[in-house]
C-alpha cells in the first residue's frame, strides 16, 4: 500500500498545486477585476497602485495563475508566500493573536501552502515538468553529423 501512495505523490502534489493556485488567483481576480462580486460585494475593485491592497492583488492573480499552470512554480510560490506572510503580520495579527480571532486564516494557510510548493516544486501536470522533459529530450538526441568535403 505504501508503494502505491508514494507513486501517486507527484499527482496528488500536482492537484494540490492546481487547486491552491486557482483559489489564490481568484482572490486577485476579485480585487483587481471585480469578478465574483468584487471586494465590496458590488463588483468594486481596489484602486490601482494603492498600498498594499493593489500590489497584493497583482501578486495573487499573477502568482496564483503561474502556480496553477505549474510555470515558474517555485519562484511564484516564494513571492506569494511572502506576500501572505506580510498580509498576516501587518494586516491581521495586530488585531488579535490567533488567526481565528483576527480573520487571518486564509492568509496563514496560503502562506504555508505556497511555502510548501517552494520546496516540493510543481509535481505532476505542471508546465515546468513539460519544459524540463523537452529540454532533456533535446540534449539526449545525437548531434547530426555533417558530411566532410573532399
Amino acid at each position: 500500500m505504501n508503494g502505491r501512495l508514494t507513486s501517486a505523490q507527484p499527482y496528488a502534489l500536482g492537484l494540490f498545486r492546481m487547486v491552491v493556485g486557482l483559489l489564490f488567483a481568484c482572490h486577485g481576480a476579485v480585487s483587481l477585476l471585480g469578478l465574483f462580486g468584487g471586494t465590496d460585494g458590488n463588483g468594486g475593485t481596489v484602486e490601482a497602485g494603492t498600498w498594499p491592497g493593489w500590489y497584493a492583488a497583482v501578486i495573487e492573480l499573477v502568482g496564483g495563475t503561474l502556480v496553477l499552470l505549474g510555470l515558474a512554480t517555485r519562484a511564484a510560490a516564494f513571492i506569494s508566500s511572502g506576500a501572505m506572510a506580510y498580509a498576516y503580520f501587518k494586516v491581521h495579527q495586530p488585531q488579535a493573536l490567533w488567526p481565528i480571532e483576527n480573520h487571518g486564516e486564509s492568509a496563514a494557510m496560503y502562506c504555508w501552502a505556497m511555502l510548501l510548493l517552494v520546496f516540493t516544486g510543481s509535481g505532476a501536470f505542471g508546465l515546468d515538468r513539460l519544459f524540463a522533459r523537452r529540454a532533456s529530450a533535446r540534449e539526449d538526441r545525437p548531434a547530426e553529423q555533417t558530411p566532410v568535403a573532399a
